[in-house]
């Protein structure tokens, strides 16, 4: 997501801190951190976008310049994107020696690789384009490994003339101290709840706030749900399957998502437990009898497997005993 020919922001909410690094100096090498489904790699594209604008107007980005066209094409000789290969797929921003979908019997990478690092650096000395600077983003920077990032360290604290980087992180926790105190902090909260329903209203989603719960708050994880095909009925028809014992319910999601749904049931069903309003699903929608004991076992068998998710499991197998444990829990024995 770029800022567009209308020049309106992807995403309303990161207006403001747009607007706040714009208007004060900032260093060469910033941090921009947020949580998953804030919206930290549009808020980057932006920035990178608005650094890089040759509009002759008070506003930036623009969106209608020769240099933001470049930039909404994926084409800037001065902007360089450098995610995995797996988010370089699904978002387009692929690299020079990338091979096409299918043609590369790999599984894509998660990690950005060190080799890819020193593309970067490479391409970072060779002199702009377009006479603006360069601009370097990196999202998520936590999928760089050790070798990776070590390997980033000089050009971060010494960037040639004119560079700017940008460092997208969900947690700077993760990365290493020595690429945290190398850069100034942006932090990106969450948009308030009542901003992001009329947000994905805007975007078609029915019931937007059962979704936004779902997602956490975050309203970009609330719309890849629903491109999933995970509706509001159909999150708050998971509580009852799931105490039924219909895995069913569960068909046809990855793993990963699966064992999130269920622990997000997992901790309402607990709260409600103990008297505590739920966080995920209506509350309208969760069983009022539970077995505590029974939670707090099914809860430890969840984190085990979230632990290893990426692991070749037999789906089936391992999502129908993740399931007939939560059946178990979810209803008082007699």
């Amino acid at each position: 997501m770029v800022v567009g020919p209308d020049g309106t922001l992807p995403l309303p909410w990161l207006a403001a801190p747009l607007a706040e690094v714009l208007g004060q100096q900032r260093g060469h090498s910033l941090l921009l951190h947020g949580a998953s489904g804030v919206g930290t790699l549009p808020f980057g594209l932006t920035l990178a976008q608005a650094w890089l604008c040759e509009g002759s107007g008070p506003r930036r980005p623009c969106g209608h310049c020769g240099s933001c066209h470049l930039v909404q094409s994926h084409l800037h000789p001065d902007l360089f994107v450098l995610l995995p290969e797996t988010l370089r797929r699904a978002h387009g921003w692929l690299l020079a020696d990338d091979k096409p979908e299918g043609d590369d019997k790999k599984k894509p990478s998660k990690q950005i690789r060190i080799v890819e690092v020193r593309a970067a650096i490479d391409w970072s000395h060779k002199t702009s384009a377009r006479g603006r600077g360069k601009v370097l983003l990196i999202h998520p920077a936590e999928a760089m490994n050790l070798q990776s990032a070590s390997a980033l360290l000089k050009t971060l604290e010494e960037p040639p003339a004119g560079m700017r980087i940008a460092l997208g992180v969900s947690d700077p926790a993760l990365l290493l101290p020595t690429v945290r105190s190398r850069c100034q902090r942006v932090a990106l909260p969450a948009p308030p709840a009542a901003d992001a329903v009329r947000w994905l209203e805007a975007q078609g989603l029915n019931d937007a706030a059962v979704l936004l719960a779902a997602a956490s708050g975050r309203p970009l994880e609330a719309l890849v749900l629903a491109e999933n095909g995970i509706d509001a009925a159909r999150w708050s028809a998971l509580p009852r399957a799931i105490a039924d014992g219909q895995g069913a319910a569960l068909s046809g999601w990855p793993v990963p998502r699966a064992i999130d749904a269920m622990q997000k049931l997992c901790h309402d069903a607990m709260a409600i437990a103990v008297g505590g309003p739920p966080r995920y699903f209506p509350a309208a929608s969760l069983p009022r009898r539970a077995d505590a004991a029974a939670l707090v076992e099914w809860s430890k068998s969840l984190t085990r497997v979230a632990r290893h998710d990426e692991h070749p499991w037999n789906e089936g197998l391992l999502l129908e005993a993740l399931v007939t444990q939560g059946r178990r829990a979810l209803t008082l024995p007699a």
